[in-house]
């Protein structure tokens, strides 16, 4: 059994972040005759996946069904399953993100490269233009 406080502590999480997640109704802790949250392991399971889905991305909304899913089919095959559909459209949002990123790598790296050559282009103008000024002054570049 943990107090609020051990358990924060245990996932680096603060006391009111626990609160919160209670009144999401993420975590439904068991209180002690005084009225103090005391947690099991239950809970910490639970916050073991509120965890994981945060890491991973999931919504709290997210991470609520798949929670509670656990209280309704504790065989565990509903909540697995419910992670697996919500994980699958979090890899196809992150696959959509990196094709949008390599789209924009190559936006970059063609306006680089467009940049590079007119900067090559500017300055060899800038040579011809310094050496026909020279060459109207009467200086070659032996002289210089």
């Amino acid at each position: 059994m943990y107090t609020i406080s051990e358990l924060a502590n245990e996932f680096e999480l603060t006391t009111r972040t626990l609160r919160y997640y209670e009144e999401l109704g993420m975590l439904k802790p068991k209180r002690t005759g005084s009225g103090k949250r005391v947690y099991g392991k239950k809970e910490y399971a639970q916050l073991k996946i509120i965890m994981r889905g945060k890491k991973y991305g999931f919504s709290l909304v997210e991470i609520k069904d798949i929670v509670l899913l656990f209280d309704k089919d504790r065989t565990g095959i509903r909540q697995l399953e419910k992670t697996i559909d919500t994980a699958g459209q979090k890899l196809n949002e992150v696959n959509e993100r990196i094709k949008e990123l390599s789209e924009l790598k190559q936006d970059f790296e063609q306006m680089i490269q467009g940049f590079n050559k007119n900067l090559h282009d500017l300055k060899m103008n800038e040579n011809l233009a310094s050496d026909k000024f020279n060459m109207n002054l009467g200086f070659d570049d032996r002289q210089r």
